[in-house]
């Protein structure tokens, strides 16, 4: 049984701190506050269940890494489906489908700059969490397509 309130509470700090790092990051201060006071308490337990009834039980050590990593992932997972932040998306065509993107990404705010005779680049603004399904969109419509996409900073 204290393994396993070693690995949760474990699990609970690292989730806490890799979302804590990512808003933090995103200029969300106060709710970083929140995870980092909860961070520490999870941390303080957690640990203290290592150290104070050590003995020897090299296994609570290895229940407490494994908990740290499954915490980052675990954190990582829930931060993707935030996806707090505004991204762009950059990715060139040509005439025959600048029309059907145009169309498309009608409801977004973009920038469309025509190079050459026949090419056209496209810089789509979105909300990190849409990534997805802006990439699928364009994807669906020119599988062999490059696809630039960096993150905004709102400074």
């Amino acid at each position: 049984m204290e393994y396993l309130l070693i690995f949760i509470l474990k699990l609970l700090e690292n989730t806490f701190a890799t979302l804590r790092l990512i808003l933090v990051a995103n200029g969300k201060k106060v709710i970083g506050a929140l995870l980092m006071f909860l961070m520490t308490i999870t941390w303080s337990i957690s640990l203290s269940y290592i150290v104070i009834d050590f003995n020897g039980d090299y296994l609570k050590i290895i229940i407490f890494a494994l908990g740290a990593a499954v915490g980052s992932f675990i954190g990582s997972i829930i931060e993707e489906k935030i996806g707090l932040g505004t991204i762009l998306i950059t990715f060139n065509t040509d005439y025959k489908n600048y029309q059907l993107f145009n169309n498309i990404f009608d409801n977004y705010q973009k920038e469309i700059i025509k190079f050459g005779e026949n090419n056209y680049k496209f810089e789509i603004i979105c909300k990190r969490k849409l990534k997805h399904n802006v990439i699928k969109a364009i994807k669906n419509n020119n599988k062999n397509i490059n696809i630039i996409v960096e993150k905004i900073n709102n400074f």
